[in-house]
């Protein structure tokens, strides 16, 4: 072939600009979104040994619906509200530390994922939900069980997020307004990037127009709020469904307020949305297209 001619053509050029816009462009998105990377394996916390005075000393009282040992205490109630479905959870601890976090695969990275039931079994835990999804993005403060992960900010307008102190306290922050290293990082266990904040100081801080970014009125959804020192309700809905219209962001902060939560935090949503207990899956996760559990980056938990 004459390459000196295939190029003197001017659409040729053009063609070749083409494939390699389109190439360029295909590999941002696997790198973004597909491409896992790895950059810290993390012990799982159920590999962290620890004091038998900080394990449940006796059998627990389980059945389908709660648990309770002498550190740990859940209730779930499922509710039908708004035309969904909702299953809420009632959580009282004795020590912040059964408050925890786990990442995929053990491993803080990029695209690292698995279901939040799998993250769970791996941690031994009692009760979880999916977590920020801090591996969809490369902005957001990550610190989980007290190790801080990523420092950088969002610099978004709506960049709350969520911190937990050593004491299993909540607060909210602007990212672009507070610092990690202002928070004293080593007095923290927790930090979630997504949001919005719910319910601040007993007072809903959403209304009819507040959703998160491209994300529909009504979703599936997943939240945290406290309710007094070490007293957490934990609130999952089904959504995009039939059986199950899902929430908007309001509905969602009323469910909270409506419990008595001085804070509320809401997580990622969607197809995300899981709540395991008792090992296995309570709630029916779905993206409205298929209705299975969505691998995500990270779940919230209460265990040992």
């Amino acid at each position: 072939m004459d390459m000196k001619g295939f190029f003197l053509k001017p659409y040729r050029w053009a063609l070749v600009i083409s494939l390699i816009l389109t190439g360029t462009f295909a590999f941002v998105l696997l790198d973004s979104f597909v491409i896992p990377k790895s950059f810290t394996v993390v012990e799982s916390q159920a590999a962290v040994k620890t004091e038998i005075s900080s394990q449940a000393q006796s059998a627990p009282i389980v059945n389908d619906n709660s648990y309770e040992d002498e550190n740990i205490k859940i209730t779930i109630e499922t509710v039908h509200e708004y035309n969904s479905t909702i299953y809420i959870a009632d959580v009282q601890i004795t020590e912040a530390s059964y408050l925890k976090t786990a990442l995929a695969g053990s491993t803080y990275g990029r695209n690292i994922k698995e279901t939040t039931s799998e993250i769970a079994e791996v941690n031994n835990a009692i009760f979880a939900v999916n977590g920020d999804y801090y591996g969809f993005r490369s902005e957001g403060y990550v610190l989980r069980n007290g190790v801080l992960y990523r420092a950088a900010a969002r610099k978004v307008a709506d960049d709350e997020a969520l911190v937990i102190n050593e004491e299993g306290n909540f607060s909210i922050i602007h990212e672009n307004q507070v610092s990690v290293e202002s928070l004293h990082p080593e007095s923290i266990r927790q930090i979630f990037s997504f949001g919005p904040a719910l319910v601040e100081d007993g007072q809903i801080t959403v209304d009819s127009g507040s959703e998160v970014s491209q994300s529909q009125k009504s979703n599936p959804r997943t939240a945290i709020g406290q309710v007094s020192a070490l007293h957490y309700v934990i609130i999952v809905s089904d959504g995009r469904t039939s059986e199950s219209e899902g929430l908007s962001l309001l509905e969602l902060a009323r469910e909270f307020k409506e419990r008595g939560c001085a804070a509320a935090y809401n997580l990622d949503g969607g197809g995300s949305s899981t709540m395991y207990f008792n090992g296995k899956v309570i709630n029916n996760p779905t993206d409205g297209r298929n209705a299975k559990e969505r691998e995500v980056s990270d779940i919230v938990y209460i265990g040992y």
